[in-house]
């Protein structure tokens, strides 16, 4: 098996959330972590091999532009008491979409863990380097998040994540 580390650099998470106001937008790059798996020869997934990875990110990194947004999120969050986002992949299956694989693992986030699966897009970049695009939407209740409210906007629990992860070959 393979095992790619997660540049940081090149790697980014964004949440999206609507209020009754205005859409929230946040977001980051930082994104750390390895995912171990074997390409098969067409560049795909060789789904024989179970891939295997982790990830984290520092939620002190997610940042909207609007510093009264940000502050309010760091606090409902509680960053000082769960600084860290976790995310643990367990499976990889084709979806029947080449180059579409149905994702399961466990995301940790504010010490609470819940097992989630959705669809992420796997490439090869060049021969040391690969690509994993996906999105899902994620009810913040389900952490133990109550949503915030700033003023007089309401924003609603239920939000978009989107990830965009590149690894490079570990030697």
């Amino acid at each position: 098996m393979t095992r790619y580390v997660i540049s940081p650099e090149r790697s980014h998470m964004w949440i999206d959330a609507r209020s009754n106001v205005h859409p929230i937008h946040s977001g980051t790059d930082g994104v750390e972590g390895y995912v171990e798996l074997e390409l098969a020869s067409d560049g795909g997934l060789d789904v024989a091999v179970s891939p295997t990875g982790e990830l984290s990110l520092s939620v002190d990194r997610l940042s909207s532009g609007n510093r009264l947004e940000d502050r309010e999120l760091h606090k409902r969050i509680d960053s000082r008491r769960y600084p860290t986002i976790l995310g643990v992949l367990k499976k990889m299956e084709p979806s029947g979409v080449e180059g579409s694989y149905r994702v399961s693992g466990d995301i940790t986030f504010r010490g609470v863990s819940r097992q989630h699966e959705d669809l992420m897009n796997v490439s090869s970049v060049d021969g040391q380097t690969i690509q994993l695009e996906g999105r899902s939407r994620i009810d913040i209740r389900e952490f133990g998040m109550e949503p915030p409210r700033l003023l007089m906007a309401r924003v609603e629990p239920e939000v978009e994540v989107r990830i965009q992860i590149v690894a490079v070959k570990q030697s």
